[in-house]
């Protein structure tokens, strides 16, 4: 679907969870440079994606919304809350595929704060988390020994 390997890679997976990607011309200029989301499916202009690993950050806002939310012609990506656990969605994926958490967290993204992400993440003071648990979508990193389950970054399931 994708010449660039990341995007393929990213692509399939989102495909296999259940949230549609196709490759398309967009006809505007989204947020995200090459990405559109369009009824619960992820458009991607290749010739103007700038960053391959925004698809796990979209795909992050689609996971954490209803069904029908997700469905929406566009759907509200605005909520702050959501915000943070598309963060954090996104990082458990770029974990879960083994992808280099700077292809997903850039320099270009997070208003400067891509790297305290990584870094914090990666020593396991996370921020969205809760909102994922809450959701049933992983469990509590501070409590999965009493419950038996994997902890975050591991994922009960991918979509809400």
């Amino acid at each position: 679907m994708f010449n660039n390997p990341i995007a393929a890679e990213i692509a399939a997976f989102l495909i296999e969870i259940g949230i549609p990607v196709r490759a398309g011309t967009l006809p505007r200029t989204d947020f995200l440079p090459g990405i559109c989301v369009d009824t619960g499916v992820i458009i991607v202009d290749e010739s103007r994606l700038a960053h391959a690993g925004d698809l796990l950050h979209e795909a992050g806002h689609l996971a954490v919304m209803t069904p029908a939310d997700r469905e929406a012609p566009e759907p509200d990506m605005s909520d702050a809350g959501f915000e943070m656990a598309a963060i954090a969605w996104s990082y458990a994926a770029a974990i879960h595929l083994g992808i280099d958490l700077g292809i997903v967290f850039h320099a270009d993204g997070y208003s400067g704060g891509s790297q305290a992400i990584i870094d914090n993440f990666g020593a396991g003071h996370y921020f969205g988390v809760p909102i994922l648990v809450w959701l049933g979508m992983t469990d509590d990193p501070k409590c999965a020994g009493e419950t038996g389950m994997m902890p975050y970054p591991i994922m009960r399931r991918w979509l809400r």
